[in-house]
């Protein structure tokens, strides 16, 4: 079993309400209770302990400032990795949980085996980042991407 499966979440019974407040919540997470309240006509009370019900079974996991790295002068890649040998996902997955610069990890069925999703300042931190995946030794090969133009659903701005 990879280390990661014993983290998986159980998955949480949600009702059309709480399905409507996390829409609610992708598209702004300071929306107010009070504002949430009146989307769902509930009392901003029983939509905190709906919120409160959410964190606590791990369905909403953190709020967070969605910042355009491209405007803040970083850059956005992508390193497809596949892994040694008989080498587990978890493994790999433990080796890089400490850089900073992996926003998302993501094991994959087929090829590639993972996908990191990584914010650099330049090309040259790119390398150096890419380097340290190379050396942890459970890389049997990688391919970067580096991310020309996003747009993403989750926010509500246009392109």
């Amino acid at each position: 079993m990879d280390a990661h499966e014993s983290n998986a979440p159980r998955r949480a019974v949600l009702d059309d309400v709480d399905r409507r407040l996390l829409d609610l919540l992708r598209d702004s997470a300071r929306t107010p209770a009070s504002e949430l309240a009146r989307a769902v006509n509930l009392s901003p009370a029983s939509v905190s302990r709906r919120l409160e019900r959410l964190e606590r079974h791990g369905v909403i996991r953190r709020y967070v400032t969605v910042i355009d790295d491209r405007a803040a002068g970083d850059l956005t890649a992508f390193v497809e990795i596949r892994l040694t040998g008989d080498t587990e996902t978890g493994v790999l997955e433990e080796a890089l949980r400490d850089m900073e610069e992996i926003q998302d990890f993501f094991t994959l069925a087929g090829d590639p085996d993972v996908l990191v999703r990584l914010r650099v300042r330049d090309v040259d931190h790119l390398q150096r980042v890419v380097n340290r995946i190379r050396r942890t030794g459970k890389a049997s090969g990688t391919k970067t991407l580096i991310v020309m133009y996003a747009w993403s659903r989750s926010e509500n701005t246009s392109p």
